[in-house]
């Protein structure tokens, strides 16, 4: 690490960090509405955004800072484990393209802002609707905090902020800089600032990808060079046990397999990934970004690539922070300009996806919890006001989060929240092609999931590893180690598939689904609020056949 401060990186960091803050103050002009006020257009962009926009802004919201700090980071730190990654963001999309244009018809049919409204549509019931939203916030705050950490790694290797200054103020104050602008321009522009900055953002990364994957290894001599290193310095050991690997082992496979499918399932179902989609203008948009947000996945790929550059480059040592070992790469390699240019990528990476996940919360609490169970009869206008204070309040809670935990403690609640998300699947994509499944179980199964997977993640601890600090467990029925949360899905559907037989054969109350059929398959204009009238030859409160 260089000593002192990096003047002309910082100077560079700067002028992109001032350049996006324009750009986010002015996003309130771009494309502005009739009616601003609307949470629709705060919150959903006025769910205009075409092709190109949306894909940027998915782009921004899914590769994120942390991702550009942490998947490398997880190489750098264990070997190919970390490669799970790249599968994983190639088989979701196959996945999302079955399901993804179904929720963008309902939801734009019927107004739905959320998931959770789209819960509460089809099964008529505010207590799913609520379970999921809070699953939704709470898996969103760590990932929130997680991009100030990607800041910070980055403020730290430039030499300001961190260290080891004893004045907490300092050390912190480019941080709470940073942390400022971002609420401000959310606050004014609300998702048209981060869907105006993703271009920027995504520009600068993938320049220096394509610098980085071709300068870094001219410098180091080649890509057998690199392997060759790393392959040394994964077999160093420590009590007896190597450090990782280039190639993952075969006790590793399930949990590497497992990991990888869980983490697909799960990914479009966060609030900031729904919020991205529903902010598009037309079911066609959703399907063509489907086919070609499979280029972020190489990308991935060769930034995950940079894991292994560190260790050849002799990047830390024993006891290093992994989560600066990227960051200290660039700066060890690339001229101080340059080395600048790769911190802003960095930066406004985790301006992007920060600000769409406060919008993303801030609309979960407004419309699911406030406008459901505190004030029903709350207009556009209030629910708009609600969501940019309630925006402020995540950023806060996850600044607090940042600067009073140890970062380690963030990471593990982010492990914790990917099994959370999980278990919403059943309710949400299982709602979007079948009513069969009975409310109340999908309620217990959703508890079951949520409760076994919190507990099991909570065991995974040792003497060096605070608790929630893995993911991984014995799989009863294979014996092998595998993903927690894809087990605890396994009893969410589990638990909902029986309760659903025994509730449906006891003429349980199915509540009214103000859905249709053909909510779910057209590009029709959404209608006034207030719910839909039943398909006809059904009666409201019963379910419709599979397939609806």
């Amino acid at each position: 690490m260089k000593d002192g401060v990096n003047g002309v990186a910082l100077g560079v960091f700067i002028f992109f960090f001032l350049a996006v803050t324009v750009l986010g103050f002015l996003a309130a002009r771009w494309r502005r509405a009739a009616d601003p006020l609307h949470l629709d257009e705060w919150g959903l962009g006025g769910r205009s955004f075409g092709t190109w926009v949306t894909w940027f802004l998915l782009g921004g919201d899914l590769y994120t800072a942390y991702t550009f700090v942490a998947v490398p980071a997880a190489i750098y730190s264990a070997g190919a484990g970390g490669f799970f990654a790249v599968p994983y963001t190639i088989i979701t999309y196959p996945l999302v393209f079955l399901f993804l244009p179904r929720l963008w018809s309902v939801s734009h049919k019927h107004g739905y802002v959320t998931s959770s409204d789209f819960i509460r549509g089809r099964f008529g019931s505010k207590s799913l609707s609520v379970a999921v939203a809070i699953t939704g916030i709470i898996a969103t705050m760590p990932y929130i905090a997680l991009q100030l950490v990607g800041i910070q790694a980055v403020l730290d290797v430039m030499g300001v902020g961190g260290g080891d200054s004893t004045n907490w103020f300092l050390k912190d104050l480019p941080l709470l800089i940073a942390f400022g602008v971002l609420a401000a321009y959310t606050y004014s522009s609300g998702l048209r600032a981060p869907a105006l900055i993703a271009f920027v953002k995504d520009a600068l990364i993938y320049i220096v990808i394509a610098v980085a994957i071709i300068y870094i290894p001219y410098k180091l001599g080649g890509f057998d060079d690199i392997f060759n290193k790393a392959g040394a310095e994964y077999a160093k050991k420590t009590n007896g046990v190597p450090r990782g690997s280039l190639v993952t082992g075969p006790k590793a496979q399930w949990a590497y397999a497992t990991l990888a499918m869980g983490s697909a399932m799960a990914l479009f179902l966060y609030p900031h990934s729904v919020t991205a989609v529903l902010s598009s203008k037309s079911r066609d948009t959703i399907r063509r970004n489907t086919t070609i947000l499979p280029l972020y996945s190489l990308m991935l790929g060769l930034l995950a690539m940079l894991g292994f550059m560190a260790l050849a480059a002799g990047v830390g040592g024993k006891g290093y922070n992994a989560q600066l070992a990227i960051p200290q790469l660039f700066e060890n390699m690339f001229p101080s300009w340059f080395a600048g240019v790769a911190f802003a990528a960095i930066g406004i990476g985790a301006l992007v996806p920060a600000a769409i996940m406060s919008i993303a919360a801030a609309n979960l609490f407004t419309r699911n919890i406030y406008k459901d169970l505190i004030k029903p009869d709350a207009t556009p206008a209030q629910q708009t006001a609600v969501s940019k204070i309630v925006s402020l309040v995540v950023k806060v809670g996850a600044l607090v989060f940042v600067l009073t935990m140890d970062k380690t403690v963030a990471i593990n609640f982010q492990l914790l929240g990917g099994i959370w998300i999980l278990q919403t699947v059943p309710a949400i994509v299982g709602g979007l092609f079948t009513r069969w499944f009975h409310r109340w179980a999908l309620l217990a199964g959703w508890a079951v999931g949520m409760g076994y997977g919190t507990w099991k993640a909570y065991e995974q601890s040792s003497p060096k590893q605070s608790h929630f600090a893995g993911n991984s467990d014995m799989i009863p029925w294979i014996g092998e180690k595998g993903y927690i949360g894809l087990t605890a899905f396994v009893l969410n559907i589990g638990i909902a598939f029986v309760l659903t037989l025994v509730l449906n054969a006891l003429k349980a109350p199915a509540g009214e689904d103000e859905t249709v059929l053909s909510d779910y398959t057209t590009e029709a204009e959404p209608t006034p609020a207030g719910p839909a009238d039943p398909a006809p030859g059904t009666a409201p409160g019963l379910p419709e056949p599979a397939g609806a």
